[in-house]
């Protein structure tokens, strides 16, 4: 089993910023705040310099991007020990769960009903969004990778499932898993996870790697029964107050 590190930059290419700069092998990202892993310091391996300044830069880059200073460590990882030593806690606040699990699968396939495009639609955008105009930060966040296809089912004129499937080196990433509420329980979410396997096998892929919050019970419960297990899990951290001022005019 690879690192921790190694699988965590493979879905954050998967998963690009707008902006990103690089300090060692930290990533800062910035999105305009769509999701937390492109607004964050992705913290893994050496950044270069002395962890304190490394986190000086961590909240420079934030506030100069108008977001607030966080970062992504592995869990139980040696970033989070100095995070913690230097006053930084666990984002409890964060809204869709500071602690996520990685879960790694296999691809899967074929798929009875789902498809791969090679373009989102605006059924696609709908579902995997929740608008049809999206901003110019979640198109380019989710119309950006090394390889690119996204998932549907439909249902005569409707889109009714969808998903995202990435691939970046032998790793498909999936994100954005979503199935209509009347068309749930049906099986579609299985297909679209078959569907995005066939196709990432067809570019190389091996297996899947996937981030789903640990508090999502219905999601992590049907991955287990595709096959998939946990590698590790990350979390969101933020400074304590006044750690990480806005020192700008």
């Amino acid at each position: 089993m690879e690192p921790a590190e190694t699988l965590e930059l493979q879905c954050a290419l998967a998963w690009p910023p707008v902006t990103g700069r690089w300090l060692g092998t930290w990533w800062f990202r910035a999105a305009g705040g769509f999701t937390g892993r492109a607004n964050t310091a992705l913290a893994i391996g050496d950044p270069g310099v002395p962890v304190t300044e490394a986190l000086e830069r961590v909240c420079e880059f934030a506030h100069s991007h108008g977001l607030e200073p966080a970062v992504q460590a592995v869990q139980h990882g040696p970033v989070e020990r100095a995070l913690a030593a230097r006053g930084w806690v666990p984002n409890v606040a964060h809204e869709a769960g500071h602690e996520v699990s990685v879960l790694v699968g296999p691809l899967g396939g074929p798929a009875e009903t789902a498809r791969i495009l090679g373009e989102p639609t605006p059924g696609w955008w709908e579902l995997c969004a929740g608008t049809t105009e999206p901003s110019e930060a979640q198109r380019h966040v989710l119309t950006t990778a090394p390889a690119l296809g996204y998932g549907v089912v439909e249902a005569g004129t409707e889109t009714v499932g969808a998903v995202r499937a990435a691939v970046v080196d032998d790793v498909l990433h999936v994100s954005r898993l979503a199935v209509a509420p009347a068309y749930r329980r049906k099986g579609l979410a299985a297909d679209l996870m078959a569907a995005a396997g066939a196709w990432a096998g067809a570019r190389g892929a091996t297996r899947c790697a996937l981030q789903v919050s640990v508090a999502n019970a219905p999601a992590l419960a049907l991955y287990h029964r595709l096959g998939f297990t946990e590698h590790h899990r990350y979390r969101y951290w933020v400074p304590a107050t006044p750690a990480c001022e806005d020192r700008s005019p």
